[in-house]
C-alpha cells in the first residue's frame, strides 16, 4: 500500500529489513508544526537523494496514508523458518533486476523525467505521505500514457519512490511489481506502472481519493458511520477471497491492516501494498515457512510463534480489523489503561456474551449501529480470531456473513434496552467505560458536540494525508 501511519520515521523502527514496525510512545501525542516539519523534512531528504541521481526511484503504494501512530505497531520476535514445508523464504540480497523482475504488458513503463515532471519535481506540496521505503507524490500523466500532464488535468496519479536507506529494499519492491502487476480485481489498488533506471525505482498507482481506513476509523473527530464500515469491511473481505480463492495462484497478503486499505471516492475498499505478499502453499503442502514478518497486532499467533503461513494468517488479520471497526480502538494502544493495550486480549472475555455485547462498541457511533449486525460481526470475529488456524472460516465464508450487515436498519439507539444500559453505563463513570477517552468533537458524556459526517461518496476531497492539512486543502 503506500504508506501508513505505522511508516513515518526511519529512526523509530528497530527490526532491520522486517516490516514488523514501533512506535515511540508518545509519537501521537504530537501535533501541528512538528508533525508536519518532521514529515516533510523527511521527504525532501529522499527527494535530495532522487534529485542527485539523474533516473527514476522506486515506489511501493500508490496511495498514501497517515503518518504517526500512536505507538500501536510494535515488533513482533522474528522467528527464524521452519525446514517442515515449502517455499522456505531466503535471506535478502542484491537481486539481479532484469532476471527476477516480470514485468506484465499491462504495465506502462515511466521515464524518471516523466515522473518528475509529472509531479512538479517531487516538491513537498504535492507530498501524500511516506511509506516504509519511500514517500508518496501526487502526479498527473496522461490518461494513455506515460507524458506529464498541467495538474488538474489527465490523471491523477500516486507516485511512490524508493528511498536508498528505506527498510524496504529491492525484495519488496519486486513483490509489488510483480503481484499487483498480474492481479487485477476492483478490490486491489491499481498499480499502472514502473520506473526503473539505473539504480532508481518508482511504481504509479491509481489515485485513491479518499485515502486510508485508519485515518478515518482513528484519526478524524467525526466517526465513520456504521453503514460504511460495514461496506468497507465487505469490500476488503472480498479483496482477500480473490487473492486466497479466485486468482490463478494462492496468494497470502501478510500485511492485512487498517492502513493498507485504501478508499476511493465512494468508500469502495482496496489492499495496497503487496510488499510482504506470498504464494500460498500448493499441491500437498500444508503451508510457507519464512521469517515472521508483519505488524505485531494483527499477526496470527501460530505464525508468530512458528514462522507456518497460511491463508488462515491473514483472517486472524482480519478479524483484528474487523474488532477495530466495532470498538474503534486500535490493534495495540499503549495509551490505554493496563489490560488494554491489546484489543484482542481485552475483547475476548466479551465475545461470547450477547446481552453485554454493546459495551464493545465504538461509543462515538453513539448507538447508531445495528443490533444484529453488531452481533453477528462480533460473531464473525470470534470465528476470525480462533487459536485453532483450521477452525477459522474461509474469506468466501467471512464475504458471505457481511453481505446482509450494511442495509441492517435495526438502529440500536432506538431501542429502550440499550438506552437503559447506557443510563446505567454513564451512571457508573460516562468518560471511562470501554476505557475510552474524550475525543476531539466529543463532550465529557460522550455525547457529539459536531453533526455526523454525510457519506454520499462525492462530499469533499479529502485524501489520506498527514496529520496537519497542507497549504491549500480544506
Amino acid at each position: 500500500m503506500v504508506l501508513g501511519p505505522d511508516s513515518i520515521n526511519v529512526a523509530d523502527w528497530t527490526v532491520g529489513k522486517s516490516k514488523l514496525k514501533k512506535k515511540k510512545d508518545g509519537e501521537a501525542e504530537e501535533s501541528g508544526c512538528w508533525i508536519k516539519f518532521r514529515f516533510i523534512g523527511s521527504c525532501i531528504s529522499s527527494r535530495t537523494r532522487v534529485d542527485s541521481s539523474i533516473s527514476g526511484t522506486s515506489t511501493q503504494y500508490a496511495e498514501s496514508k497517515s503518518t504517526n501512530d500512536t505507538g500501536r505497531d510494535q515488533p513482533a520476535v522474528q522467528v527464524g523458518s521452519s525446514s517442515s514445508t515449502s517455499n522456505v523464504e531466503s535471506s535478502p540480497s542484491t537481486p539481479n533486476t532484469g532476471e527476477e523482475l516480470k514485468v506484465s504488458s499491462q504495465l506502462r513503463k515511466f521515464s524518471f523525467n516523466e515522473l518528475k515532471s509529472a509531479t512538479r519535481n517531487f516538491r513537498p506540496e504535492s507530498i501524500l505521505g511516506e511509506g516504509g521505503f519511500g514517500c508518496v507524490f501526487k502526479g498527473w500523466i496522461n490518461e494513455n500514457g506515460t507524458a506529464p500532464v498541467k495538474p488538474g488535468t489527465g490523471l491523477s496519479v500516486a507516485v511512490k519512490t524508493l528511498n536508498h536507506d528505506g527498510l524496504q529494499g529491492h525484495k519488496e519492491w519486486l513483490a509489488e511489481v510483480n503481484y499487483l502487476g498480474d492481479l487485477l480485481h476492483p478490490n486491489l489498488v491499481k498499480l499502472i506502472g514502473y520506473c526503473i533506471e539505473d539504480d532508481q525505482r518508482l511504481l504509479v498507482y491509481e489515485f485513491m481519493p479518499r485515502g486510508s481506513l485508519e485515518n478515518h476509523l482513528f484519526r478524524r473527530s467525526l466517526p465513520l458511520p456504521w453503514s460504511v464500515r460495514m461496506k468497507v469491511l465487505l469490500g476488503a473481505a472480498k479483496g482477500l477471497t480473490f487473492l486466497h480463492e479466485e486468482a490463478e495462484r494462492p496468494v497470502i497478503y501478510r500485511d492485512f491492516k487498517t492502513s493498507n486499505i485504501l478508499l476511493d471516492a465512494d468508500y469502495n475498499a482496496k489492499l495496497s501494498d503487496f510488499g510482504l505478499a506470498k504464494d500460498g502453499p500448493e499441491g500437498d503442502k500444508t503451508h510457507v515457512s519464512t521469517r515472521v514478518m508483519g505488524t505485531y497486532g494483527y499477526a496470527a499467533p501460530e505464525y508468530v510463534m512458528t514462522g507456518h503461513l497460511t491463508s488462515k494468517s491473514d483472517v486472524y488479520s482480519f478479524g483484528v480489523v474487523l474488532l477495530e471497526m466495532l470498538t474503534g480502538r486500535r490493534s495495540m494502544d499503549k495509551h490505554r489503561p493496563n489490560g488494554e493495550h491489546n484489543l484482542v486480549e481485552w475483547a475476548q472475555p466479551h465475545l461470547g456474551e450477547r446481552r453485554r455485547f454493546y459495551r464493545m462498541i465504538d461509543p462515538r457511533l453513539e448507538g447508531r449501529f445495528s443490533i444484529k449486525g453488531a452481533q453477528k460481526a462480533i460473531q464473525l470475529a470470534a470465528h476470525c480470531l480462533n487459536r485453532d488456524p483450521k477452525a477459522r472460516p474461509l474469506m468466501s465464508d467471512v464475504v458471505e456473513a457481511l453481505k446482509p450487515l450494511p442495509c441492517l436498519k435495526d438502529m440500536a439507539c432506538s431501542s429502550s434496552y440499550f438506552q437503559a444500559m447506557q443510563s446505567e453505563r454513564g451512571s457508573s463513570n460516562p468518560s471511562a467505560q470501554n476505557g475510552s477517552r474524550v475525543r476531539p468533537g466529543y463532550s465529557r458524556n460522550m455525547q457529539p458536540t459536531k453533526s455526523f459526517p454525510k457519506f454520499n461518496g462525492h462530499h469533499g476531497n479529502s485524501y489520506y494525508r498527514s496529520p496537519v492539512p497542507k497549504a491549500g486543502e480544506p
